[in-house]
């Protein structure tokens, strides 16, 4: 069996960066290298300031960093000295061409594969890292065969991340399992057992699965996308309960006490977000497509679409509640990262909630403890596939702020998009006093369900708002709870 005593990741992201960090801390005798072309990201892993928030990320850096564990831009160095190479680069959603909007852009695994071709010699293991479509691992194997030396062999293997960002070094310390994949052959066997020996420095080897390589590539698009779904399904359910006076929550917790079902994922909100789910379930439509199962594209399509609904949903009752007007009125958006506990924004659903209310031509005043402001207007500003956005339009009509109560000073309405436990902590009296009346809350994450009454005591609660001839006396705004009072009148 070949013995891995150093090991190269290309890509300092969210996956290479932690992922390698732990190997490194918990193999001490193997020597871990991080390489990228970002300049500034590596300098700031070898600072104190890393380029990633996550708990527990700094202590695990700190160990281990200059001992075993290093951070370069030397990626053809890097590359010649390992036995095992990680490619941990992007793998976009396409914005243009064949598959817009939905294949996996495969360029930066490209790009790897030939440069590791380029400058490797003797026996390395190349592992998949990044999430790739199913069959990926065959394109880096012809490229790899295409440039073969009499001096080279290459073993391909999928090893897909299963971490979740805000618990990503507890995920990566204590893993549900470790997926491996390769070839079926002594020499994928062996590279298999390789890698695995790596990972047997602390996770048990009951949770060491091994497969095939295709197996390997789907199971990671399948997690992803059942995860996505069943956030989709509860979303869904939250909508009927709006119209029915059901709390979301409440249904929920049966449906959680389930064995058959369990209570993972069912927490309603505004929708999913982060680099991982929606991109893996339009390139698990996108594949289906390609190989003619339609009904199964149709099926997994209909997951983003709730997703998409949501989001609308929210926003427009944002709109109808401030009177079917939010133009110039001031909004503090209360959280911006996709999640709490990281600084990560990609597809946050903050960034759709925020363009949906700026075509309205509302005033945001943005608020996240982790989140840069060079970030914030990146994101909203950034070409979709679809559109692309008036850069003086969100710089007029966006502020980023460094304090929540600031945020909130004279704004119309709060809405809150991430779940941080800070936002259950403020002083919402202090808040209150200082915003215009009626003062409201839109609660996207539903993390003030327990404040509810004191909230409302202090006056949260929004003004009359016509509804079939009714008005309707509405309360703190949550996703999935009716509880409100509808007093007759005519409007």
């Amino acid at each position: 069996m070949m013995e891995v005593r150093r090991i190269c990741c290309i890509g300092a992201g969210y996956v290479g960066g932690p992922t390698c960090s732990v190997i490194a801390q918990m193999c001490p005798e193997v020597t871990v290298t991080v390489v990228d072309v970002n300049e500034d990201r590596i300098r700031a892993w070898n600072s104190d300031s890393l380029p990633i928030f996550e708990l527990g990320l700094q202590e695990v850096v700190d160990s281990c960093r200059g001992v075993n564990l290093f951070f370069s831009t030397d990626i053809d160095e890097a590359i010649k000295n390992a036995d095992l190479v990680f490619i941990s680069v992007n793998t976009p959603t396409k914005t243009f061409g064949i598959g817009k909007g939905r294949a996996a852009d495969l360029k930066y695994i490209e790009a790897c594969a030939r440069r590791i071709a380029d400058v490797s010699s003797g026996c390395k293991i190349v592992v998949e890292k990044s999430t790739v479509p199913v069959r990926a691992a065959e394109s880096i194997r012809r490229i790899f065969n295409a440039n073969t030396k009499s001096s080279l062999s290459f073993q391909v293997l999928s090893n897909p991340e299963f971490l979740a960002e805000g618990t990503a070094i507890t995920d990566l310390k204590n893993p549900d399992r470790v997926l491996i994949g390769g070839d079926e052959t002594p020499e994928g066997q062996h590279a298999i057992q390789a890698l695995r020996s790596i990972y047997e420095h602390w996770v048990p080897k009951n949770k060491i699965i091994t497969t095939n390589t295709w197996s390997s590539e789907l199971s990671k698009l399948a997690a992803n996308a059942f995860l996505a779904q069943r956030i989709s399904s509860i979303n869904s359910i939250s909508a009927l309960c709006e119209v029915t006076g059901a709390d979301v929550e409440e249904v929920a917790h049966a449906i959680g006490t389930d064995q058959r079902i369990g209570s993972r994922f069912l927490k309603a909100s505004v929708g999913f977000g982060g680099s991982c789910f929606q991109k893996d379930v339009l390139n698990l439509v996108y594949l289906c497509e390609a190989l003619n199962l339609p009904e199964v594209a149709r099926y997994w399509q209909q997951v983003i679409e709730i997703n998409d609904y949501q989001r609308k949903r929210f926003s427009s009752r944002i709109i109808n509640c401030l009177f079917n007007t939010v133009t110039d009125k001031k909004i503090a958006l209360l959280g911006f990262a996709f999640k709490k506990n990281t600084g990560d924004t990609r597809e946050s659903s903050s960034i759709y909630i925020s363009r949906y209310l700026l075509e309205e031509g509302a005033c945001l005043h943005i608020y996240d403890p982790k989140v840069k402001a060079e970030q914030i207007m990146q994101d909203l500003t950034k070409p979709t596939p679809s559109e692309r956005h008036d850069t003086d339009t969100v710089s007029r009509l966006v502020t980023i702020v460094t304090d929540p109560y600031k945020a909130c000073e004279n704004a119309h309405a709060i809405v809150i998009c991430t779940e941080w436990d800070m936002f259950k902590e403020l002083d919402y009296e202090r808040i209150h006093k200082a915003m215009l009346k009626p003062a409201f809350i839109f609660d996207g994450r539903r993390i003030l369900d327990s404040l509810h009454d004191q909230l409302q005591h202090i006056g949260f609660q929004a003004s009359n708002h016509g509804h079939s001839k009714k008005y309707m006396f509405c309360n703190i705004h949550r996703i999935g709870a009716v509880k409100c009072v509808v007093l007759q009148g005519q409007p």
